[in-house]
């Protein structure tokens, strides 16, 4: 009878090794699709979880190839953080190449947070991916973060979660500093026309109205139709300044400044980081930076 024991505690013992995860023993290694994210995941994860990007500060997260060493490194990733509702549409050759050992988090679809739609161009009434525009957005993905790193290493679970109730508290007080920064915007110039229209949700925070040339930046870029819509738009009502983005051509935008003679301004951040230098190394700077940008062009009162 203790023989038969052995065989089965043995068998037990491999069956239970077997079905562990490919991370048990090693380093949890994750990717982030975008910078943002990337710097999301890397609040909560802290130092004992690898975290890389894929598509690099200052690219456009809507229109990235994957790139060999993109591959490569996903061949050895355990969990891949994806924004989804679309921003990401390379996330598809991602999904043919993973097996079981691949976890995929499509964030902003986890993310427990009410969606806008997409409000023109090819796309338009689809959801809008850029949710990390407000802060309020920004903490649900931290959520949804957590809780996918809790589940993959469960021992590490309070850690994860101290960091989460940290970076949502930040979150938090960033919220209230880009209201007071904005606060001095008279309402009849709170409009923001840029190119893409990324800023659906930073708009219904903090009070403005948010147009695009077109809707994200993945379809059709300034077509002739498009363009002229803006034209008879900017005819009949004149904000004070038209803005560019830092991962979109400012051609059109040009344009349509040059035509109208109205100041451009910019560059606003969305889709992407600035390098470590540059005035969006951080989403706290990046959020920051935009609503200085939005301060001078707009018309804010003057800080004493």
């Amino acid at each position: 009878m203790s023989k038969w024991f052995t065989w089965v505690w043995a068998l037990l013992f491999v069956a239970l090794i077997s079905a562990a995860p490919a991370y048990a023993n090693t380093t949890l290694r994750v990717i982030a699709s975008f910078s943002v994210m990337e710097e999301l995941v890397k609040r909560v994860a802290g130092d004992t979880v690898s975290v890389n990007v894929i598509v690099p500060r200052g690219e456009d997260v809507h229109r990235w190839e994957l790139t060999p060493p993109n591959v490569l490194a996903l061949e050895e990733t355990h969990i891949v953080f994806y924004n989804g509702l679309g921003l990401e549409p390379w996330i598809r050759h991602v999904e043919a190449m993973s097996d079981d050992r691949l976890t995929l988090v499509e964030v902003a679809k986890k993310a427990d947070y009410t969606p806008l739609t997409i409000s023109t161009g090819q796309y338009k009434g689809e959801p809008d991916p850029h949710m990390w525009m407000d802060p309020e957005g920004a903490a649900a993905y931290i959520d949804v973060i957590a809780e996918t790193l809790a589940e993959h290493l469960p021992e590490q679970a309070d850690a994860f979660y101290t960091r989460a109730d940290e970076a949502r508290k930040a979150l938090n007080n960033l919220n209230q500093a880009v209201k007071e920064r904005l606060e001095g915007i008279p309402q009849t110039n709170r409009t923001l026309l840029t190119s893409e229209a990324g800023f659906g949700y930073f708009a219904r925070a903090y009070a403005f109205d948010a147009q695009g040339v077109w809707g994200v930046n993945h379809e059709t870029q300034g077509s002739a139709q498009a363009m002229a819509k803006i034209s008879e738009q900017l005819a009949e009502k004149r904000p004070p300044a038209l803005f560019f983005e830092s991962t979109t051509p400012s051609i059109h935008m040009d344009a349509l400044s040059r035509e109208a003679s109205l100041p451009l301004a910019g560059p606003l951040y969305v889709d992407s980081l600035s390098g470590e230098d540059g005035p969006a190394a951080n989403y706290a700077d990046m959020l920051r930076h935009n609503a200085e940008v939005m301060h001078t062009a707009l018309g804010g009162a003057t800080a004493e």
